[in-house]
């Protein structure tokens, strides 16, 4: 991470973009006390939504919207994306990868601004990782902005540890 960070910093034209945390599931910790609500998994009749929430996570990351309707659409049709809901209606949303060399990576954890602070993005997070578990997955990671206190501070809270950090590093156009 120094190393790339010295490197953008002595070399014309490119810049630290963002410094990232990767995290591995330890002994879960689920939220406590747990947020109201439940845990579903999203269906197709949730698209307009997930797009919305899809699209609202890539402005907040600096992500492309250009695969939203995919992720989407793929996530849903293999039961990976994870909406928690209270009083029936959705307020946070998780996603997870696919299987690979028995690492599943949580993705996609938005909630709205308006619905943030009450513990939903760190209960869907946590039901994201236990499904990853209950799929057969040996090791469960994410990765978060390490400019993002609250989320960094989250993940560790519910049972996530340190693994690495990163610095994506990139060319001014």
């Amino acid at each position: 991470r120094d190393t790339a960070a010295l490197l953008a910093a002595r070399l014309p034209g490119y810049r630290t973009e963002q410094e990232q945390r990767l995290y591995r599931l330890g002994p879960r910790r689920p939220p406590s006390p747990a947020p109201e609500g439940r845990a579903r998994a999203a269906t197709p009749a949730d698209r307009a939504l997930l797009m919305e929430w899809v699209r609202g996570f890539a402005d907040a990351t600096g992500q492309s919207k250009s695969s939203a309707a995919w992720l989407v659409d793929e996530g849903t049709a293999r039961g990976a994306l994870t909406l928690w809901e209270c009083g029936g209606a959705p307020v946070a949303l998780a996603g997870r990868s696919r299987m690979l060399a028995g690492t599943v990576r949580v993705t996609l954890v938005y909630t709205p601004a308006e619905l943030r602070g009450r513990g939903y993005g760190a209960a869907v997070t946590d039901e994201a990782g236990r499904a990853a578990l209950g799929a057969g997955a040996a090791e469960v990671v994410l990765f978060t902005d390490l400019a993002n206190p609250t989320s960094n501070g989250v993940y560790l809270r519910i049972g996530y540890e340190p693994v690495s950090d990163r610095v994506q590093v990139r060319r001014n156009p």
